[in-house]
C-alpha cells in the first residue's frame, strides 16, 4: 500500500510538472497593479507568490483526487484498525508493567 502510494504521488508531481511547465501563467491581474506582491525578492511578494503557489497546487491536487472504491476503502479501513490494534496493546503493556514499577518505586509502607 505505501509502495502504491508513493508511485501515485510521484507520478502526480510528475504530471503537475509538466503541466505547470506548459501552462505557466503570470500572476494574477489584480496583483500586477502592485508589483512588490509579485516580486519574489520582496518579503511581502514571497509570501503573496508562495501563498498564491500553495493555493494553485491545493487546487490542482483536489480536482486529481478521486473518490477511492470499496476494496480500496477497506484496506485502509483494515489498516487503520490495525494500527489502532497495535497502539492499544503497546499502551496497554506499558500500564501494565509499570504499575508494579511504580508502587515499588514509591514504596508500599
Amino acid at each position: 500500500l505505501k509502495s502504491t502510494c508513493l508511485s501515485v504521488v510521484r507520478r502526480l508531481l510528475v504530471r503537475c510538472t509538466v503541466v505547470d511547465v506548459m501552462t505557466s501563467r503570470a500572476a494574477p491581474s489584480k496583483l500586477s497593479a502592485m508589483p512588490f506582491l509579485t516580486d519574489k525578492n520582496n518579503p511581502i511578494g514571497y509570501i503573496v507568490q508562495g501563498a498564491y503557489e500553495f493555493g494553485k497546487d491545493s487546487q490542482r491536487l483536489v480536482q486529481r483526487c478521486t473518490k477511492p472504491d470499496a476494496k480500496e476503502f477497506k484496506k485502509i479501513a483494515v489498516a487503520c484498525a490495525v494500527g489502532f490494534a497495535i497502539m492499544g496493546f503497546i499502551g496497554y503493556t506499558v500500564k501494565l508493567v509499570f504499575i508494579p514499577i511504580n508502587n515499588i518505586i514509591v514504596g508500599g509502607s
